[in-house]
C-alpha cells in the first residue's frame, strides 16, 4: 500500500485528490498538511511513501519544503503539483530533488500513475514541461560526463524518453537489474540524485541526441 501525505493550503484541492486517491486499492491519503510548518510537524510521527505538494503555501514554499524532506527523509517521494509553468519554478524543484512536476491541470488518472511511479523510484515531468528542457542553455560540461560508456548513453537517453526500467529492459534486450545498474552509475558519473536531474542535465549538456 501506498501511503500518501496531502500538502496543499487549498481544502477543496485537497479533499478532491483524498477522494481520487481513495478509490484505488494500491494507495491510501495517511495525513494532510495546508503550510510547511503543519508538514514538518506531521513528519515527526508518520512517514508517507509519497508526498503531493504545491508550491505556492504560506509559510514556506514548496521548493523549500521539497529541499529539507530530501536532507533528513531521504526515502521520501515528492511529487509537485502546481499551476506554475515557470522554467525557474520547475528547475528549483527538480534541481532540489523533486522526483515529479505535475500542473493543476493533469488528469486525475495521470495525477495517480505519477504516485505510482515515483513511489518505484523513477520520475515523472509534465509533458508540457519536459517540451521547456529543450530550450535551455548548455552548462559548462563536468569531466565525468566524457566517462559514459555508449550502454549507459543508451540508458540515458531511455531516461530523456521517460521510459521505465522495464521498458528500457525490454527496449535494450536487457534485464531489469542491468538498468538499475546503469542508472546508478549514471547518476554517480553526472552527480545527480534523481531521473528528473539526469533528464535535466542530460538535455542541458546535449549529452544524448534529441529530435
Amino acid at each position: 500500500m501506498i501511503k500518501v501525505m496531502l500538502v496543499d493550503d487549498h481544502t477543496v484541492l485537497r479533499d478532491g485528490l483524498n477522494t481520487i486517491i481513495s478509490q484505488e486499492q494500491d494507495m491510501e491519503v495517511i495525513g494532510e498538511a495546508t503550510n510547511g510548518r503543519e508538514l514538518l510537524r506531521n513528519l515527526s510521527t508518520i512517514k508517507p511513501d509519497v508526498i503531493v505538494m504545491d508550491i505556492n503555501m504560506p509559510e514556506q514554499s514548496g521548493i523549500e519544503l521539497t529541499s529539507i524532506i530530501k536532507k533528513k527523509y531521504t526515502k521520501i517521494k515528492v511529487l509537485i503539483l502546481t499551476m506554475f509553468k515557470h522554467d525557474e519554478y520547475f528547475l528549483s524543484a527538480i534541481k532540489e530533488g523533486a522526483d515529479g512536476y505535475l500542473l493543476k491541470d493533469s488528469p486525475s488518472e495521470l495525477v495517480v500513475d505519477a504516485i505510482r511511479t515515483i513511489a518505484k523510484g523513477e520520475s515523472v515531468i509534465h509533458p508540457s514541461m519536459t517540451k521547456k528542457l529543450l530550450s535551455f542553455h548548455q552548462k559548462d560540461r563536468k569531466p565525468e560526463e566524457n566517462q559514459l560508456t555508449d550502454r549507459e548513453r543508451e540508458v540515458l537517453l531511455c531516461l530523456v524518453e521517460g521510459l521505465t526500467n522495464k521498458e528500457i529492459a525490454k527496449k535494450l534486450y536487457i534485464s531489469e537489474t542491468t538498468v538499475k545498474i546503469h542508472v546508478s552509475k549514471i547518476f554517480k558519473k553526472l552527480e545527480v540524485k534523481s531521473r528528473s536531474q539526469a533528464i535535466i542535465y542530460a538535455v542541458q549538456n546535449k549529452l544524448v541526441p534529441l529530435p
